[in-house]
């Protein structure tokens, strides 16, 4: 067994040495989880997450036009303003 010694921040954190990060294929920003059993802490690299598996299943329904439900919201908000300031 080979141990990599590294020193933990003020903040709690560590920098994942090159070599661990070449063996384990990680990159930046890729998860890692630790799993921890007993009295014992593994550092695994985490394939799947709600970010990576986002757009990777297509909606059964088409998705809602953000753009035009932002502008007709921007359009009746400007009506009711200007009906307020009409209005006696």
């Amino acid at each position: 067994m080979k141990a990599i010694v590294t020193t933990m921040t003020q903040r709690g954190q560590v920098t994942v040495p090159a070599e661990v990060r070449r063996l384990l294929g990680l990159k930046p920003r890729d998860k890692v989880a630790f799993e921890i059993e007993d009295d014992k802490v593994q550092l695994a690299p985490v394939k799947f997450t709600l970010e990576s598996a986002f757009g990777s299943v297509k909606p059964h329904t088409r998705t809602a036009d953000f753009k035009g439900i932002s502008r007709a919201a921007r359009d009746e908000k400007a009506k009711k303003g200007t009906r307020e300031l009409e209005s006696p």
